[in-house]
């Protein structure tokens, strides 16, 4: 008996010894609660840096040289766009490629707007009313290459942009949109 009250002491002090720094006045693990936080919205300056971010001396602004700054243009100068890349067998393979990881999430891989995420009245997803871009109801057909070009860089609507894909393959998925539609209008 005495023997099993001595295993059992020790056996608490070892077990229990290292949580009595997190208890608090019977809440437990309060260290989270103490922390340093930033809480959402809040403007957070480092003393470092006391009016923000800055690129350091010396950098130089990442741009896409010779792109056009579409969102200081209106809609006519969007849809008024060139497009610079020649339609050739490399583009509209890349532009599929891309079309395929990008696109066809929502519009379906024949753009016709039925993608696993699409919603009716073309799909049985949770995002309704995706625009068919391709197939025989295809809304691409009455647009520039401009305007398809500039909804991919900025997004329109419910669509998100895409700005994170490289121009030049902007412009390849609007060549492999228009084949997709039967080729140039």
């Amino acid at each position: 008996m005495r023997s099993g009250a001595l295993l059992v002491g020790i056996l608490v002090m070892l077990t229990g010894s290292g949580c009595w720094e997190q208890i608090d006045g019977g809440k437990w693990f309060p260290q989270m609660k103490r922390q340093l936080a930033v809480q959402a919205f809040e403007e957070v300056l480092p003393p470092v840096h006391p009016q923000g971010f800055t690129p350091p001396e010396g950098t130089l602004p990442v741009t896409w040289a010779g792109v056009p700054d579409l969102r200081s243009m209106d809609m006519r100068s969007q849809d008024a766009v060139q497009n610079p890349v020649q339609p050739t067998l490399a583009s509209l393979k890349r532009g599929e490629q891309l079309f395929l990881r990008y696109c066809a999430t929502c519009h379906g891989p024949t753009g016709t707007g039925n993608g696993p995420v699409a919603g009716p009245p073309w799909g049985s997803g949770p995002f309704g009313m995706v625009l068919p871009i391709g197939g025989p109801t295809s809304l691409a057909k009455a647009l520039t290459d401009g305007h398809i070009y500039t909804t991919i860089s900025l997004g329109r609507g419910r669509m998100p942009n895409y700005a994170r894909i490289e121009p030049q393959d902007r412009w390849n998925v609007v060549n492999y949109l228009r084949e997709m539609n039967g080729g140039r209008p």
